[in-house]
């Protein structure tokens, strides 16, 4: 950064400059969610640039996701850190570029979530992760009869059975697409993200029941092959007529 170099490529210029130093410090945490960077004066000071500079990187990290511009006499620079939204939002506008459709990026998602029921069961540990996942399970029963709580509900399931395999860039990717997912379902209908009907709902949670007997007998094969069998049924009900539509997320981010 001191040189204002990448890689040997030529100098960046001072508005890329600053947006690095900045998304550097909010990469390692020495920036937190909510922290504040001040005020414009004193960003123009603190990196000696001129106002148009900083404003050009500001819109940058703006772009990002990774702070918000609070306008008024009490505003500033607001820090957010990086989460799943970001990295959906960034791959969704490569996603529509070569006209993908949702029934593509909810494969993708459908491949990963029966390998990871396979590597549970296979684990020594299995019983702490079915452990894990069984709390889910009494919250998704809890909150069957209100679609709202039940979709998120259902959403940590998902997204605690990738992140049980421990590997944490298969976490980021399956949150990832269960974003884009979500948000391309939730443009589109006028309902919202589709939860199906009460008796749809009992039997998702129902067939995460089964998982759980079957990851805790060890049973990796049958595990894959159930949630495998899952997954389709949820691509039915979440997707429907809009399995072909293109991922178009533009404007609801």
């Amino acid at each position: 950064m001191a040189d204002g170099k990448g890689n040997g490529g030529p100098p960046r210029e001072k508005p890329h400059r600053i947006a690095d130093e900045l998304r550097s410090l909010i990469a390692a945490g020495e920036l937190g969610e909510g922290d504040s960077l001040g005020r414009e004066p004193e960003l123009v000071e603190r990196f000696g640039v001129s106002r148009p500079s900083l404003r050009e990187a500001l819109r940058i990290l703006e772009a990002e996701g990774l702070i918000t511009i609070v306008r008024g006499v009490r505003g500033g620079v607001v820090v957010h850190e990086p989460h799943e939204r970001i990295a959906a939002r960034s791959a969704a506008l490569v996603l529509q570029a070569n006209e993908v459709p949702l029934a593509d990026v909810f494969e993708a998602g459908a491949m990963l979530e029966p390998l990871a029921a396979k590597a549970i069961a296979g684990m020594s540990d299995r019983r702490a992760a079915v452990d894990a996942l069984r709390p889910i399970i009494a919250r998704q029963w809890e909150a069957i009869g209100d679609p709202e709580r039940f979709r998120l509900a259902n959403a940590a399931f998902h997204e605690t059975l990738v992140s049980l395999v421990g590997n944490q860039t298969l976490g980021v990717v399956a949150e990832m697409l269960t974003e884009i997912v979500v948000r391309a379902v939730t443009a589109v209908r006028q309902d919202g993200y589709a939860v199906g009907s009460l008796s749809t709902r009992r039997r998702s949670v129902r067939s995460q029941e089964r998982l759980l007997v079957l990851l805790e007998e060890g049973d990796g094969e049958a595990a894959e092959k159930h949630w495998r069998s899952h997954m389709q049924a949820v691509k039915r009900v979440l997707l429907g007529q809009q399995a072909p539509a293109v991922v178009d997320l533009a404007n609801h981010y």
